[in-house]
């Protein structure tokens, strides 16, 4: 690692970020910006390692964090923040971020963290570990819970809606009637709770049911 892009508001927080930096990774220099604008000003730089705060005074972080990934590919992007809800997590996984750490947790795990880069491992603050894996089992009960829910008949129409087949050909292909058809959506969307083909196409690729 050579450099590393801090963007943080806040001034104590850049010179704790820049230390646990330095210290994870001796010899790395800190080039330190306060708003997005300032930091899209560097994007031309080659940098190993950005730490971005999503509260910024010009808006949020996660623009900088796609900017990051489309124009800095091989930049690790970790997300330095106070905020641990869904709402902000996500999203900024979304937009591209490597890693995700809390600013209030102990400057010694925040070394242990970043330093986890280097093995290959994405540096996450434990609780936030603990809420993505929460989430992932939640999405996989949940798509199981679809599964059972549906009829062998159901899954066979929904798996024809997925592939983008109109309700006439559905139901010259299962040899029954339009009217039928159009029950068997309605008790698909109505199980899964979704109102459209695409979100069936979602949810049945989630299902396992599309090769």
């Amino acid at each position: 690692m050579n450099k590393v892009l801090i963007l943080e508001d806040m001034p104590e927080s850049q010179e704790m970020l820049c230390q646990v930096v330095t210290t994870a990774f001796p010899g790395i220099q800190c080039i330190c910006v306060a708003d997005i604008a300032s930091a899209q000003k560097l994007l031309q730089q080659e940098f190993t390692l950005a730490l971005i705060d999503l509260s910024l005074p010009d808006g949020s972080g996660t623009l900088i964090i796609q900017q990051l990934a489309q124009n800095l590919p091989n930049c690790t992007v970790v997300v330095a923040t106070i905020f641990d809800d869904d709402e902000h997590l996500f999203p900024a996984l979304r937009a591209g971020a490597h890693g995700y750490l809390l600013k209030d947790e102990t400057p010694e795990l925040l070394i242990q963290q970043l330093q986890r880069i280097t093995a290959g491992h994405p540096p996450l603050s434990p609780s936030v570990a603990r809420r993505m894996l929460t989430h992932f089992r939640l999405i996989q009960e949940t798509v199981k819970m679809d599964s059972t829910a549906l009829t062998p008949r159901e899954r066979q129409v929904l798996v024809q809606l997925a592939q983008g087949i109109g309700i006439s050909s559905i139901a010259h292909d299962l040899s029954i009637s339009r009217h039928t058809v159009g029950d068997h959506v309605k008790n698909i969307y109505r199980k899964l709770n979704i109102s459209s083909r695409a979100e069936a196409a979602l949810r049945a690729q989630n299902m396992g049911l599309l090769s």
